[in-house]
């Protein structure tokens, strides 16, 4: 059955983070009942059309959302920067900083998405954060190249790979191990990395709508 609430409005949002500011696309459903922050991959950007699909799942569920560009144009060019998983951490803690001294959005759960290099991010960011995360969700991540800050995880995170990516996938059975927080690994039927495959991407947004929903309503 179709949520009969209508969908909320997107609105641009600008983020300081250091000495730049960083674009964004802020979606907050009536009655939210929390916002996921989303880190997307190498090569992408918060247009991601694969993201803006979770999203609109998300979103669809009461949930509010924030994309946005972990680095300018400029930065981006240099693909050293691409890979700085210390620097993609620290502009999500900047945003996530930003959302919590936002009015409207100061007494919502936070939550992160993480896609490929993202999702390292977004695992990083949660153990050097000083505020609470509500959850954490991987898709396709590289969560190995967050692995000295694993064992510091303590939002639940959920781990969603593709049957097909085995190189991926190897890589995150290892992190699950290391992982010490609340945590699942779910193995997609028949996807590949970028879960192009015919309903593979709706099963990953119900994923993480229903990952989302559980804690978000757990959170104080």
């Amino acid at each position: 059955m179709s949520d009969p609430r209508p969908r909320p409005a997107e609105r641009g949002v600008a983020i300081p983070a250091d000495t730049v500011t960083l674009p964004g696309d802020l979606v907050v459903p009536e009655r939210a009942s929390g916002l996921v922050l989303f880190a997307h991959g190498s090569g992408s950007s918060r247009r991601s059309p694969r993201n803006r699909a979770v999203a609109q799942v998300l979103q669809a569920a009461g949930i509010g959302t924030l994309l946005f560009d972990l680095l300018t144009e400029r930065e981006a060019e240099d693909r050293r920067n691409v890979f700085d998983i210390l620097l993609l951490a620290e502009r999500l803690l900047a945003a996530t900083d930003w959302a919590r001294a936002a009015p409207e959005l100061e007494r919502l759960p936070l939550g992160y998405f993480g896609a490929s290099t993202g999702a390292a991010a977004a695992l990083a960011a949660e153990a050097r954060g000083s505020g609470p995360i509500a959850a954490v969700v991987s898709r396709g991540g590289r969560p190995d190249l967050a692995a000295e800050w694993l064992g510091r995880v303590r939002a639940p995170t959920l781990l969603i790979v593709g049957e097909l990516d085995e190189p991926v996938l190897s890589l995150n059975r290892r992190a699950y191990d290391r992982l010490t927080c609340p945590k699942d690994l779910v193995v997609v039927p028949g996807a590949t990395h970028l879960f192009e495959e015919p309903g593979t991407l709706e099963q990953v947004a119900e994923l993480a709508t229903a990952w989302f929903r559980r804690y978000f309503g757990a959170t104080p």
